[in-house]
C-alpha cells in the first residue's frame, strides 16, 4: 500500500469521525444554546481563525514539505533544526498576538460585529491561540513523516473532549444567556485543543529517532527556507480567514441596512454557517484528507525525481475529488430534507442547502488543486488566487444581500467565491504541470449524475435510507463503468488484507 493511500485512508477515517463528532457538537450547542447562541458562536469564530492563521504563519505546510524531504534523505539533524525554528517563530507570534486581541476585544465586539454579546465568547477562546500555534508545528512534523495515524488520533481526541466539556460548560452557563453559553462552548474548544497538543507531544517524545546526518543551514537560513513556502501559504490562508472575519460584519451591515433587526441577522447567519454549511462541508473529509496527504507525497516523489509518480498522484487525486464531490452534492440536493431532519430534527434551511449544493462541487475540487500548488512551491500563486476569489465573494455577498434582502444573497455569494478560486487554481496547475483538461471525464460525471437523478425520480415512494443507498450504489456502478472509478483506486484493499 502506498504512503499516499495509507495517509489518505487514516486521515479520511479520522476526518469522518471528527466531522460526525462536530455535528454532535453543533446539535448539542443548538439544543442547549438556541439559534442566538449558535449565531454568537459563529460570529466570533472567524475572528479566532484569523488570529490562529496569523500565529501559525502557514508553517504547517512548509514543515510537512521540508520534513518529508529531509526524511527521504535520512537527515534527522535537519528535521530538528526545522522544528526548533518553527517553534520559535510561532511562539513569538502567539505571545504578541494574544494580549493584543484581549485589549482589542471590546472594539471588535461592539463596533465591528455590532453585538456586544460576542465579547464573552471572544475573550473565552483567546487561550487557544498559543496552544494551536504549537500544535500546528507538531502536526506538520507528523504529516511530513507521513505518520498520519498520530494526527488522526489527536483530532478525534480533541473533538471527543470538546463535546464532553461542552455539555458541562454550556449546561452550567446557558441559564445566564446565549452569550455565556457561547463562551462555555469556546472554553470547551480551548481545553480540547490543549489535550490534543499534550497527546501529540507525548507521541513525539516516544517516537524520537536517532540523530543522523548534519544540518548545513544556520537558524536564519532555515527560517528563510521555511518562510519562502510559509509566507505565501500564510497569505493565502490569511486572505481566506480575513474574508471569513469580514463575512459576519458585511452580513450584519447589509441586512440591517435593508431593515432587518440585528438579532434576526444573528439568527439567520447562525442558520447559514452553523447548520447549512456544516452539512455541505461534511463530505469534504475525503478531499481534505487527500489534500493533506498529497503535499508530502508529491514532495517526496519530486525529491526522488519521480516525475511520472508526481503526475499520476495529481491526476488520481483530482479524479477522485471530482467523483466524490459530485456524489455528495447529488445526495445533498436530492435528499437534503432527509439529511437536515435526521441531523437537526428540522428541515429549516433546506432551500439554502439545495441552492449551495449545486455549486459546492467546486469546493471539493479546490483542496487537491491548492495542495498541488503548495507542493510545487507555488504558494504565492495560490495566495493571489485566494485574494481574487475572496474579493469576488465579499462583493457578491454584499450586492446580492441588498438585492434579495435576506441571507440567500450571502449563500449565493459564498458559492460564487468558491467557484472563482477553484477555476483560478485549476488554471495555475494546468500552466505549471501541463495538465490536460479532462473534458471526457467531466462529460462522464454529468452523464452519471443525470442518470442517477432520473432513477431517483422513479424511487421516491421508497423510504429515504433505501433511496440514498440505491443512489450511492448506482452512482458507484456507473462511475466504475465509465472509468471514473478505476481498479487502481481499490488496489490498496489487497495490501491492507496482507498487512
Amino acid at each position: 500500500m502506498s504512503k499516499l493511500i495509507k495517509g489518505t485512508l487514516l486521515l479520511m477515517a479520522a476526518a469522518l469521525v471528527t466531522k460526525v463528532l462536530g455535528f454532535v457538537h453543533r446539535i448539542i450547542l443548538a439544543d442547549m444554546a438556541g439559534a442566538e447562541g449558535v449565531g454568537l458562536y459563529m460570529m466570533t469564530f472567524p475572528a479566532l481563525m484569523l488570529a490562529i492563521t496569523v500565529t501559525q504563519l502557514g508553517l504547517p505546510i512548509a514543515i510537512s514539505k521540508y520534513v518529508s524531504e529531509a526524511a527521504a534523505n535520512k537527515n534527522e539533524q535537519e528535521i530538528r533544526k526545522i522544528l526548533s525554528v518553527s517553534l520559535w517563530i510561532t511562539g513569538s507570534l502567539a505571545v504578541l498576538l494574544t494580549p493584543l486581541l484581549f485589549f482589542a476585544a471590546p472594539y471588535i465586539s461592539t463596533v465591528l460585529l455590532n453585538d456586544e454579546r460576542t465579547l464573552i465568547p471572544f475573550i473565552a477562546v483567546l487561550p487557544i491561540i498559543p496552544i494551536a500555534a504549537f500544535s500546528a508545528v507538531v502536526r506538520g512534523y507528523f504529516m511530513g513523516r507521513q505518520q498520519m495515524g498520530i494526527t488522526a488520533i489527536g483530532s478525534v481526541l480533541e473533538q471527543t473532549i470538546r463535546i464532553l466539556l461542552l455539555v458541562a460548560a454550556v449546561g452550567f452557563l446557558s441559564s445566564k444567556g446565549p452569550a455565556y453559553a457561547a463562551g462555555g462552548a469556546m472554553l470547551a474548544a480551548v481545553i480540547g485543543e490543549l489535550c490534543s497538543l499534550l497527546f501529540l507531544l507525548v507521541m513525539f517524545k516516544t517516537k524520537k529517532t536517532k540523530l543522523r546526518g548534519r544540518s548545513e543551514n544556520s537558524f536564519r537560513e532555515t527560517a528563510n527556507q521555511l518562510l519562502k513556502i510559509a509566507l505565501p501559504s500564510a497569505g493565502s490562508r490569511f486572505v481566506g480567514s480575513a474574508a471569513w472575519f469580514l463575512e459576519p460584519i458585511i452580513v450584519m451591515k447589509c441586512l440591517v441596512f435593508t431593515g432587518m433587526a440585528a438579532t434576526a441577522v444573528t439568527a439567520e447567519y447562525g442558520l447559514l454557517t452553523g447548520f447549512v454549511l456544516p452539512v455541505l462541508l461534511l463530505p469534504s473529509f475525503i478531499t481534505v484528507s487527500l489534500s493533506m496527504a498529497l503535499v508530502p507525497s508529491i514532495s517526496e516523489a519530486r525529491a526522488l525525481s519521480q516525475d511520472r509518480v508526481v503526475m499520476y498522484r495529481i491526476t488520481q487525486s483530482l479524479r477522485l475529488s471530482a467523483v466524490t464531490g459530485t456524489l455528495c452534492c447529488l445526495i445533498l440536493f436530492l435528499e437534503g430534507e432527509t439529511i437536515l431532519t435526521l441531523l437537526y430534527g428540522s428541515a429549516e434551511g433546506l432551500n439554502l442547502l439545495k441552492l449551495m449544493a449545486l455549486f459546492f462541487i467546486f469546493y471539493y475540487y479546490q483542496g487537491p488543486l491548492h495542495a498541488v500548488l503548495q507542493a510545487f512551491e507555488a504558494a504565492g500563486k495560490a495566495m493571489v488566487n485566494s485574494i481574487t476569489g475572496s474579493i469576488i465573494k465579499l462583493l457578491s455577498m454584499a450586492g446580492l444581500m441588498i438585492y434579495f434582502e435576506d441571507i440567500t444573497g450571502a449563500a449565493i455569494g459564498l458559492a460564487i467565491g468558491t467557484a472563482a478560486v477553484t477555476f483560478l487554481h485549476f488554471h495555475s496547475v494546468r500552466k505549471m504541470t501541463r495538465l490536460s483538461l479532462p473534458i471526457g471525464q467531466y462529460a462522464a460525471i454529468a452523464l452519471v449524475s443525470a442518470c442517477c437523478w432520473l432513477i431517483h425520480t422513479g424511487i421516491l415512494s421508497m423510504s429515504a435510507p433505501v433511496r440514498i443507498l440505491i443512489l450511492i450504489l448506482i452512482f458507484c456502478f456507473l462511475a466504475s463503468r465509465v472509468q471514473l472509478i478505476q481498479r487502481d483506486d481499490w488496489s490498496f484493499l489487497k495490501s491492507f488484507k496482507k498487512n
